[in-house]
């Protein structure tokens, strides 16, 4: 693979992933749905749950509760495109998250401490997808409701 195509491909993959985030923070959670493939997974080995498919996906991340306040902090998004149309990823993240109103309370400390594995997907148009997820939260504690 060239050199800038590589490049250009890790930089689209990065940006997916952080706008995976930006959506599950700021906008709508269930339209993280739109950035996986149809038959994307998501799973979280430690609790033996795993969420298949756009249309699950949006039900599982659109259920949030109306008042969860979150913010997770990525870093170190590694990407490794290993063919022109796969690429494997690794990124750390820390969660802040709360359960309350009004949107304005004390800061929590954070409820998750762990990484992601994702495998991503070119599509035909030439755009990536996440084709799976895999969730490593060695550090979690319930989310507290204030």
């Amino acid at each position: 693979m060239d050199p800038i195509a590589q490049l250009l491909a890790e930089r689209a993959c990065q940006r997916l992933l952080l706008d995976l985030v930006r959506r599950l923070d700021l906008d709508e959670p269930g339209s993280v749905a739109e950035l996986f493939t149809e038959d994307g997974v998501w799973t979280w080995p430690e609790g033996d749950r795993l969420v298949k498919g756009r249309a699950a996906l949006r039900a599982h991340f659109g259920s949030r509760p109306a008042d969860r306040h979150a913010r997770r902090l990525m870093a170190d998004v590694r990407v490794e495109v290993t063919s022109p149309d796969t690429a494997r990823a690794m990124s750390y993240f820390t969660t802040y998250r709360v359960d309350a109103e009004p949107p304005t309370v004390p800061a929590p400390t954070p409820v998750g401490i762990g990484h992601y594995e994702d495998t991503l997907r070119r599509t035909p148009d030439g755009s990536w997808l996440l084709a799976a997820r895999t969730l490593r939260l060695p550090c979690d504690r319930p989310t507290p409701r204030l």
